[in-house]
């Protein structure tokens, strides 16, 4: 199955949003191909706002979150992959979500192949286990 972080993120941004509160989220500012204003990242971290009257141009998929936001004056374009969102909540009353850390980790480079499954040929081979 698919990541649900996307889904959640994008369900609890609808619901801040709806009960007039500010979206904010903590991002993991080294997370790989993230995009984040550097002058404002601490302990590898951020807090960004997302509220539309902050941002221009939010979309938001099952990959990323990006939009165009300004800071310290200088319009600059953000770009969140859903895995380095580790947190949204909204500003006002801090409620809203926090996600397990993710990272990204390649493949083992000596696994085993994995084993093909056995032939259809009949009927099915069970047995009682007791």
């Amino acid at each position: 199955m698919s990541s649900s972080r996307p889904y959640l993120i994008r369900a609890l941004y609808e619901w801040i949003l709806d009960n007039d509160s500010t979206p904010y989220v903590l991002v993991n500012a080294g997370y790989p191909g993230t995009v984040v204003p550097e002058g404002f990242v601490e302990d590898d971290q951020v807090v960004l706002n997302l509220s539309p009257n902050a941002i221009r141009h939010l979309e938001m998929d099952n990959e990323r979150v990006c939009f165009d936001g300004r800071f310290g004056g200088v319009a600059q374009q953000v770009w969140l992959p859903a895995g380095a969102i580790m947190a949204i909540y909204a500003r006002e009353t801090g409620q809203g979500m926090v996600f397990e850390i993710e990272t990204e980790t390649p493949p083992p480079e000596d696994h085993e192949p994995t084993p093909e499954p056995p032939k259809s040929g009949g009927r099915p081979a069970l047995k009682v286990v007791k």
